[in-house]
């Protein structure tokens, strides 16, 4: 990753080289945190590799990846809880790291909203809990279920667990019928200590943090163990509730507490940017003597009916933002570098470290970005660092940038040993051997081996079973790469998983003999795949890994062909850059030439359309189902907004419509149901008079939506 490089200035290749490895990190990250509670990196580090994803999609959106770190929450729950289906998802926060951040929030929210400079907007802002999510479901005023945040919309059941944590109330007298109250899992620095001192004396490994501890703690098998841990909960917002609480956040933060439960002391209204930076930097002030870790602060809007209005993006809410604390550094020793290949071929270097603690977290690995980053120079050829190249034994400055793999900023030369030698990047894969070439203008090496290689081979299969594609029960990393090394039930490519229990049934040893495996795990694993041979349109197109598109992405192809008959016509009679087909593929907004040009190249050619086919032959596609409101005029139509809108933003237009059922594209085309044409409409009004396409005005498409802001 050319990550010193500032955004603005990468080419279209070097921003698709550093997507690839984004993706992969933060990637891993998440399941190293959220999944494993062993996180490899600090919050600032996966704070700043987040950042700069999210800078390189909005400077090239077209590039945007199948497995976008945007489009992802958390993690896959862990094996060994029963699942829970979120009633509402339990989404992530935007961050922000600057004071401009800051400012630029609350001028989006008073764009959006079409606020006057004078109308009042208040916030709440409170500290950012650094500790493990857990929604609590009370019916009738009892606790019935506690669950994990998951990925976002499936977490773990670990309600026995959550009734040992003393400041949680079991019976909340008065409460809707229906109250799910979220908040954070925590342990205070003074039982941390305790706790750790206990595991020293017991022969057990001592925790590494507070949040480790606690996330450990409350995910515990045994119910027991949890009990002896000194957990604590502080509630800040709520997922589904049959009766609102209150008309503002505030006032339903003090609700909880009437309820019984703890809520923060600092939690603060602010009208200004002035006032949110203010209180950022008082609770910043006060971070060493709260007794228990914080990592920012939370802003959120605190009209609950602007809220509404704002909504969602893909993964996370448009009225709240977490402003972030700086990033921290330390020195350690680099103990090696090891290649890691990508499952495009990218050969990725990763500093291994002697293990040391950069802001509370313990940290053993680096991103090197590319071999010129090791070199001490850039992708032009420009000296960084002052030229100063990194070995192997040298002592280098590790800094958190976000939380997934830290970065090297420097090397200390002073202590480099005489007998040092610089590292020579390989010529050849580490995973097949083949030659790693370097292109010219390309900063990153890749094996040539392709489907031969098993890191590109088995990271292609992984993405196909993955949370977003066909999320296969008991078929996940671990038991992919099992099945590609197996010679008697091999699984090469997807068609191969669907194939595998008639292939068992004609196999001598069988899959419940060996093992790990048994009859039960065994049909349990059948019976998962036999499920996912019925397939929702918008997680088949995301499985197939076609490059650009990604969950977001698949889900609008889906929405706007709405079944994968529709799907596969268009873009088998596509051509690129020109003709109807084409045309109509670029009238789906967020769809652009590049994405465009992926979906209909790999439609046209003959070994991936054969891959494709074999797959089908085991599938059911279920056609894309647009949901809207009971009785909406406007379900199914496809809608398009020109000119200028003075009674609400294009934004919040768009995303009423798409409430609505409506589908929203960027361009009129003879499948355009309805245009809003606003003052200075130009060739998409004349369009739709030449088609005949009804043509309502701004005031007219609120009357008949009722959406009147």
């Amino acid at each position: 990753m050319a990550a010193e490089k500032p955004v603005e200035e990468l080419t279209r290749d070097e921003a698709t080289r550093e997507l690839i490895v984004l993706a992969r990190v933060i990637g891993q990250a998440n399941t190293a945190y959220h999944a494993q509670d062993a996180p490899e990196l600090s919050d600032a580090a996966y704070d700043a590799l987040r950042q700069r994803n999210a800078a390189i999609e909005a400077r090239f959106a077209d590039l945007k990846r199948s497995d976008s770190p945007s489009d992802q929450v958390g993690a896959t729950p862990r094996e060994g809880f029963a699942k829970v289906k979120h009633a509402v998802r339990m989404m992530s926060l935007g961050n922000a790291f600057t004071d401009e951040n800051v400012v630029e929030f609350t001028a989006r929210i008073r764009k959006f909203l079409g606020l006057k400079p004078d109308d009042r907007l208040d916030f709440t802002a409170e500290p950012k809990i650094d500790g493990l999510s857990l929604s609590l479901r009370y019916e009738d005023g009892v606790l019935t279920q506690a669950a994990t945040r998951g990925d976002g919309e499936v977490g773990e059941n670990v309600t026995d667990n959550a009734y040992t944590i003393t400041n949680i109330p079991h019976e909340i007298p008065g409460a809707p019928k229906i109250l799910e109250v979220r908040g954070e899992v925590y342990m205070r620095h003074q039982d941390f200590e305790a706790l750790n001192k206990r595991q020293i004396a017991a022969g057990n490994k001592p925790f590494a943090n507070p949040r480790n501890a606690a996330a450990g703690s409350l995910r515990q098998l045994d119910s027991s163990i949890t009990k002896s841990r000194p957990l604590r909960f502080f509630a800040y917002a709520w997922g589904e509730i049959s009766d609102p609480l209150a008309k503002t956040q505030f006032d339903a933060i003090q609700h909880f507490a009437d309820f019984g439960f703890s809520v923060n002391p600092l939690l603060a209204l602010c009208r200004t940017s002035d006032d949110l930076l203010k209180q950022y930097r008082w609770i910043e002030e006060q971070r060493a003597t709260l007794g228990y870790d914080i990592d920012g602060v939370v802003y959120k809007v605190n009209d609950l009916g602007f809220q509404a209005r704002l909504g969602f993006r893909s993964t996370t809410p448009r009225w709240a933002i977490a402003h972030k604390f700086p990033a921290e550094i330390a020195h350690t020793l680099l103990e090696d570098i090891e290649i890691q290949v990508g499952r495009t071929g990218a050969l990725s270097p990763v500093a291994r470290l002697k293990p040391v603690t950069v802001g509370g977290v313990v940290v053993s690995n680096a991103t090197l970005h590319n071999e010129d980053y090791i070199a001490g120079r850039d992708s032009k050829g420009r000296l960084i660092r002052d030229g100063r190249d990194i070995r192997i034994g040298d002592w280098v400055e590790v800094y958190r940038a976000g939380d997934v793999i830290p970065k090297i900023r420097d090397v200390d030369i002073s202590k480099r040993s005489p007998d040092s030698k610089p590292y020579i990047f390989p010529d050849k894969c580490p995973e097949c051997g083949s030659d790693a070439l370097r292109e010219a203008g390309d900063s990153v090496s890749r094996c040539t081996g392709g489907l031969i290689c098993p890191a590109q081979a088995v990271e292609k299969l992984k993405h196909f079973v993955s949370r977003g594609a066909f999320d296969i029960e008991g078929l996940g990393a671990k038991q992919i790469e099992a099945f590609f090394d197996d010679e008697q039930l091999p699984i090469h490519e997807p068609d191969d998983i669907f194939t595998l229990q008639a292939r068992d049934a004609k196999n001598l040893t069988k899959l419940k003999n060996r093992d790990g495996w048994g009859d039960l795990s065994a049909q349990n694993l059948f019976a998962a795949i036999a499920e996912k041979r019925k397939i929702p349109l918008n997680r088949l197109i995301f499985a197939l890994g076609i490059r650009h598109v990604g969950d977001s992405s698949a889900t609008l192809l889906a929405g706007h062909y709405g079944s994968w008959q529709a799907l596969e016509e268009n873009l088998k009679k596509a051509t690129i850059g020109e003709g109807p087909e084409w045309q109509d593929l670029l009238s789906i907004d967020g769809v652009g030439a590049v994405m465009a040009t992926a979906l209909v190249t790999a439609f046209h050619q003959a070994a991936s359309r054969a891959s494709i086919d074999r797959l089908l032959q085991h599938l059911t596609v279920k056609n894309a189902v647009i949901a809207s409101p009971p009785g909406s005029p406007v379900a199914g139509l496809v809608v398009v907004f020109t000119g200028t809108l003075k009674q609400m933003s294009r934004a919040e237009a768009k995303a009423t419509a798409e409430k609505l059922g409506a589908r929203v594209t960027g361009s009129v085309s003879a499948k355009t149901d309805l245009v809003i044409a606003g003052p200075g409409a130009g060739s998409k009004a004349k369009k739709a008079a030449e088609l005949g396409i009804r043509t309502l005005s701004e005031q007219e498409w609120l009357e008949l939506t009722g959406s009147n802001p």
